[in-house]
Formats: structure tokens, sequence, C-alpha cells
């Protein structure tokens, strides 16, 4: 095997390690030993990928945000409405953090920061609910920035509450359905697209 592709592998490995590590017992408590033993790597190849244990949260983080913005680069360039669009894509943001402790592990370590960024989620869903109410789809009475500050915290909200990452993209699902059935036109709710990822 090339060179390249074992450092590769050797660095995907730790990060999946020190993930499932904080994802069990947290970050203050993971000890770098224990992400040794369940990555099966050596002191010297931790410290040829990262500096320190602070190094392998910091990478989490980066993998993260590169994930998140490639998934929303993915759900823009599918030519959808912007409703499906919304619905869609942070249901199956939900659902990748839910199922992939590397994503989630990076979600939590980024939350962890002082004065933590939102990833761009209350601009992104504020931007898709205005696309939305000026391509009819809200009806006339709803206003997109009051809707997309509720979704926004809603998801926020639902994100906290959880004491785990199971089951969160079902109540992200159902924060979009409770929303728009009050906020909807009737005959966009009646389109299955709009709610198919839900």
């Amino acid at each position: 095997m090339p060179q390249q592709r074992r450092a590769q592998l050797t660095r995907r490995a730790i990060l999946t390690a020190a993930a499932t590590e904080f994802d069990l017992v947290g970050y203050e408590a993971a000890a770098l030993n224990a992400i040794l033993r369940r990555s099966g790597t050596t002191k010297g190849a931790f410290y040829f990928h990262f500096t320190s244990k602070g190094a392998v949260a910091e990478a989490l983080v980066e993998d993260h945000a590169a994930g998140l913005a490639a998934l929303r680069r993915e759900w823009l360039g599918r030519g959808l409405d912007p409703l499906s669009t919304a619905v869609g894509l942070t249901v199956e943001a939900a659902r990748r953090v839910e199922q992939d402790v590397v994503r989630r592990a990076g979600l939590l370590l980024a939350c962890r920061r002082p004065g933590a960024f939102s990833d761009g989620w209350d601009g992104l869903i504020d931007r898709l609910l205005h696309e939305s109410a000026e391509a009819g789809q809200l009806r006339p009475s709803a206003d997109p920035a009051a809707v997309a500050r509720v979704v926004h915290a809603g998801l926020v909200g639902a994100h906290k509450i959880g004491a785990d990452f199971s089951g969160l993209a079902e109540r992200f699902a159902e924060i979009w359905r409770v929303v728009l059935a009050g906020v909807a036109r009737e005959d966009v709710l009646r389109r299955p697209e709009v709610l198919a990822q839900t």
C-alpha cells in the first residue's frame, strides 16, 4: 500500500477513535491512551498526525464544517424548490449527525467553543424561507423571517434537548411538519416533494 494512502487511513482511524471516545465519555475525560488503543495506532503515529488531543478535536470540527459545506452545495445544486431544499437539507444533516460518530463529535466540539458559531444555518434557513415566500409557497400572512427564526430555534432546541442523537432526524422532520402545517399554502403541503424528507 502506498505510504500516503496508509497515512490517510491512520489519520482517519485516529479521528474515528477519538470521535468515538469523545462520544462515550466526553472530550475532557477521553484519555489519549484510550484513543490509541481504540485506533490501533502507536503514540509515534499519533504525533506524526496530531500535536495533541486538542489538535484532533480541531480536526474533527474542521471535518464537520467541510461535510456541512459539501452537503449544502449538494442540496442547493439539486434544483429543487426552496422549501423542499430547506426541509431536505436540514433533515439529512440531522440524519448524518445521528449516524456518523465523526460528524457528531465535530458538531459537539464546535458547539463547545466560546461564542460558538451557528454554521450559517440561521442565515441559510432565512434565505430559503424568503425564497419560499417569493415563490408563493407560504401563505401571504406568513412572515418568512419569523418562520425562519422559529424553525432555527426549533432545530437548535431539538439538538440540545435530546439525551443523545438518536431520533434527531425525526425530531427535525416533526418540527418542519408542525411549522409548515401553519404557514405553508395548502396546495404546497399536498405536493409530495416538499415534505418528502420528513
